[in-house]
């Protein structure tokens, strides 16, 4: 038995996407069991641009789980992008999750769009200004929340879906100075502790696919400027085994000691 997961991030759907999404989308029913959005739906957080997704995910036959990115942030209207897209079938996840049944076995997602505030040695701590204190507490708050809501799945394969990166392995060419606004190790710590089979991010658009939290889960990168495609697709199977992701350029590294509960699978 494999569970399939399809998974994209950062389409940054903007009202002149009608017909451009949906045919590649849809063939996410074709090859997997649900299909995961990974924040930056819309181009300037529009509803109208919330809508236009949603007839572009029309034609997919699978559960869709989603969380928000930025820019779908960006007009102070997320109560209503968020209202448009779960009108539409989408379920959006903030700090909660959700349980898919997939052939008697289920998946557990736990979403949160995570924020900023950088990675182990560089980064930014709750000390100072009001604005710092803000900015790092909202990061802290984010971590927290994913922790607890992957901590209250007791489902065979848990996938953390987020918009922040949570290590800085897949920001690739993403410059040095702005590491610490593309995500934060907080958000790996939390998963850590919590536990999971897979992490899936967007956001670092010139970022790599492939990382590991420092506990040895898998993380992957699928903004689609990274994947160049309109969605990755990851086989997870329950059990005892680990995760298991085929090397590339002799990335093969021995992930550190897991959960007994954590899956294995092949990435595609």
């Amino acid at each position: 038995m494999t569970v399939r997961i399809a998974a994209v991030g950062d389409v940054h759907v903007g009202l002149d996407f009608r017909g451009r999404l949906g045919p590649g989308l849809t063939q996410a029913g074709t090859c997997a069991d649900v299909l995961l959005l990974a924040g930056d739906l819309t181009r300037v957080g529009a509803p109208e641009e919330a809508r236009v997704l949603v007839e572009e995910l029309s034609g997919v036959s699978v559960p869709v789980v989603a969380v928000l990115g930025n820019h779908d942030l960006h007009a102070d209207r997320a109560d209503e992008v968020v209202g448009e897209l779960r009108d539409g079938g989408v379920q959006v996840l903030d700090g909660d999750s959700t349980v898919i049944s997939v052939d008697g076995w289920s998946l557990g997602v736990a979403g949160v769009i995570g924020f900023g505030g950088g990675f182990a040695g560089r980064s930014a701590s709750e000390f100072g200004e009001p604005e710092m204190k803000a900015f790092v507490r909202r990061t802290v708050d984010a971590a927290r929340r994913l922790e607890h809501a992957l901590g209250a799945l007791d489902t065979d394969v848990r996938v953390a879906l987020l918009h922040y990166a949570p290590v800085p392995d897949t920001l690739g060419r993403e410059p040095a100075e702005i590491h610490a606004f593309l995500g934060s190790y907080l958000l790996a710590e939390a998963v850590d502790r919590a536990g999971a089979d897979l992490v899936l991010h967007g956001h670092a658009h010139r970022g790599t696919e492939r990382g590991m939290t420092p506990g040895g889960i898998k993380v992957r990168n699928v903004a689609q400027p990274v994947i160049d495609a309109p969605f990755r697709v990851f086989e997870l199977q329950p059990g005892p085994r680990q995760l298991r992701v085929p090397p590339v350029n002799g990335d093969d590294a021995p992930p550190s000691a897991r959960s007994t509960r954590q899956a294995h699978g092949v990435w595609q």
